[in-house]
């Protein structure tokens, strides 16, 4: 992506923050701080527990994107250094924003010493980047297909959600017959999908749709049960919300997130699903950034150690 358009994409996702915020304190104006940490204190030590293991489930399917996408390409690398570095990516990425650039700098500065080419590289970014995007549209389509009145939370039709279901699947499973049948690359939004072996797609459709669930799974646990429509309708909301966060451009989602997923539980206290939400960002993002700060710092110091040496 050239500089101008990263410019624009950034004062895009700027203005996504703001005009959320402004829409979020609308939203949340009559509500007291008194009644957010009321909210906090009822998350249970056992649900604070779950929500840890959820972040866990999905950070472990994150990692597996990487492997996936190595085992692709044809190379082999330890296992516990592309948990690292897949750890580090999404860390940053998730918290930066501009997703695609961002991993693709983090990656490669850990890859490339490994052998990894710039185009290598750039083929982990789009394979990981469409194995999250196919394991949303499963997700998303089995949700619905399994509670089509999921609909009714975002004041869509009721009919439209058979169809919906319908359209989401359609990526997925284009792409398994394509891996099955052997399909010619095609080009998509300027990347070049070149069809994996079925036992690489089928682990695809299985991993992703397992970080999307330890993801939500978050914010489900971090719910008290009076407050709680229960995990399909979290899982359906937060496909929608964290889907709106990428969409927007905006660091983190900061603000799109919380505003979407607050219209999506208007059967919860607005003051608890906020605390949901923070809980949520707090084990999804800050605590992995400042894990992953510290360990590209250690990173770079090695290098550097290594080069002073070699010199």
């Amino acid at each position: 992506m050239s500089r101008g358009k990263e410019a624009i994409w950034s004062l895009v996702g700027l203005a996504a923050v703001a005009i959320s915020g402004f829409l979020l304190y609308r939203e949340l104006s009559g509500h007291t701080l008194e009644e957010l940490l009321a909210a906090f204190r009822a998350i249970s030590a056992p649900r604070w527990t779950l929500a840890v293991l959820s972040t866990a489930l999905a950070y472990v399917a994150l990692a597996r994107y990487d492997q996936l996408a190595l085992a692709h390409l044809g190379r082999k690398l330890d296992w516990r250094f592309v948990a690292v570095v897949s750890f580090v990516t999404y860390a940053l990425a998730h918290n930066i924003g501009a997703t695609m650039l961002s991993a693709a700098v983090a990656r490669y500065r850990a890859y490339a010493p490994k052998g990894l080419s710039a185009a290598e590289v750039a083929a982990i970014v789009a394979f990981c980047s469409l194995t999250f995007g196919l394991g949303a549209l499963l997700t998303g389509g089995l949700t619905l297909l399994v509670d089509p009145g999921l609909v009714a939370r975002l004041n869509a039709p009721p009919w439209l959600a058979r169809w919906l279901a319908v359209l989401l699947l359609l990526g997925p499973w284009t792409y398994v017959l394509g891996a099955l049948l052997h399909f010619r690359p095609v080009t998509l939004a300027g990347f070049k999908i070149v069809y994996p072996r079925p036992p690489i797609a089928a682990h695809q459709m299985l991993v992703a749709p397992l970080e999307l669930i330890g993801a939500a799974g978050i914010i489900y646990f971090a719910l008290p049960a009076a407050a709680n429509p229960g995990f399909l309708a979290v899982l359906g909301v937060f496909l929608a919300s964290f889907s709106a966060a990428l969409i927007s451009h905006a660091p983190g989602g900061l603000g799109v997130l919380e505003f979407t997923f607050l219209k999506g539980m208007p059967d919860a206290p607005p003051a608890q699903v906020i605390a949901a939400l923070l809980t949520f960002r707090l084990l999804y993002l800050i605590a992995p950034l400042i894990v992953s700060l510290a360990v590209v710092v250690m990173f770079e110091n090695r290098r550097m150690f290594a080069l002073l040496r070699g010199r």
